[in-house]
């Protein structure tokens, strides 16, 4: 018996010694809950990514940690929004993360992006390239949504085919087409970068996610793209069910905190129709708190929406002496567990709270 142990592990020993061995995971590092969850779900039963930003922290005021900065030197991947977004981490990732792949989503092939809403009713934006404020009125275009539940195309979000090169861009061979970004898509302050807020977005993100992760761990790629393709499938019943939770509200106008929601606006035709700020670390003046009580009864908006990041005062200031509501739009999931199922949570969380403040069940 003890001959036959003896070579039943020799034999096993021969057989590992001839067997290659399969690269390690690679160590991955996401910066906000949202990235942090696209990214898990593709690397579900492979690794479990690390996440810079928890609980209420926001990628406007942020600040890194030791600990976090840690992680980043030891990365293997880093996925984030970009610049646009996570400026805190331009520095980190060029100097600490040196050595891994930064993958930033904001360039993922056949994601849209938006250029800031200014002007109206939302707060303007101060360009310093060239010394000129352009404001633009986008109080009746950018809410004139058809009413037949479907996905509409704008002209002007097609980019321009060479506004971006991605030599440097792992997976670039995954067989996705670009359907071309914003021609001003890399100039810091001229997009808005909170391109999660669209599940169309998170398809593309997802995509870009895998085609990095095959390239960089090429032995995992077949669970990589299962994975993939599982959360594709999950996305496309979110935007159907969103759709559903929003339609008896889509005609309610509300004011926002943070100008932050326009891509969740274009695909589910809700009607933000002003702004309190959009530098939301920084409290707004009296004459624009004024400016936004004003178009609340001027508009009868019917709720303003504070997030957990910041301020919520400010949200009661602006409300007295009108009939508006009050609710909480949370784009980061600042309450809701990381993890696989974070993103379609947060955007589920964020449909209900429109719904039940739009009407009156807050």
């Amino acid at each position: 018996m003890f001959r036959l142990r003896t070579l039943l592990l020799s034999s096993s020993l021969l057989a590992a010694s001839l067997t290659p061995a399969l690269a390690e995971a690679p160590r991955i590092v996401a910066s906000i809950k949202p990235i942090h969850s696209l990214v898990a779900a593709v690397t579900q039963g492979v690794t479990d990514p690390a996440l810079i930003i928890e609980g209420a922290g926001s990628p406007h005021t942020y600040s890194l940690k030791p600990s976090q900065a840690a992680q980043l030197q030891e990365a293997d991947m880093v996925f984030w929004v970009g610049h646009e977004l996570e400026t805190f981490l331009e520095q980190p990732i060029e100097t600490i993360a040196a050595s891994a792949t930064s993958v930033e989503l904001i360039d993922a092939p056949g994601l849209e992006t938006l250029a800031p809403r200014e002007g109206g009713r939302f707060e303007k934006h101060s360009h310093g390239d060239d010394g000129h404020d352009h404001d633009h009125d986008h109080d009746q275009d950018e809410h004139a949504h058809a009413d037949d539940g479907h996905d509409h195309d704008h002209d002007d979000h097609a980019h321009d085919d060479h506004a971006h090169d991605h030599d440097d861009k792992p997976g670039e061979d995954h067989a996705h087409e670009a359907q071309g970004h914003d021609e001003h898509a890399h100039d810091h302050g001229s997009v808005d970068a909170h391109i999660w807020l669209d599940p169309e977005n998170a398809k593309a993100m997802v995509r870009a996610i895998e085609a990095a992760l095959v390239a960089r761990d090429p032995d995992n790629a077949a669970r990589y793209t299962e994975n993939a393709e599982a959360q594709i499938a999950k996305l496309d019943a979110l935007i159907a069910e969103v759709r559903d939770v929003v339609a008896p509200v889509r005609d309610k106008g509300y004011i926002v905190f943070h100008d932050a929601y326009r891509y969740f606006e274009r695909r589910f035709g809700t009607a933000a129709v002003g702004g309190i700020t959009i530098s939301p670390e920084v409290r707004p003046g009296a004459a624009r708190l004024a400016e936004i009580r004003d178009t609340i009864r001027e508009l009868d908006a019917t709720c303003v929406f504070s997030e957990p990041q910041f301020e919520p005062a400010v949200v009661s200031v602006v409300i007295e002496g009108t009939q508006a509501r009050t609710g909480v739009l949370d784009p980061l999931g600042a309450g809701i567990d990381a993890g696989p199922d974070h993103y379609a949570q947060t955007v589920r969380a964020m449909a209900g709270s429109l719904r039940d403040c739009l009407a009156g069940e807050s």
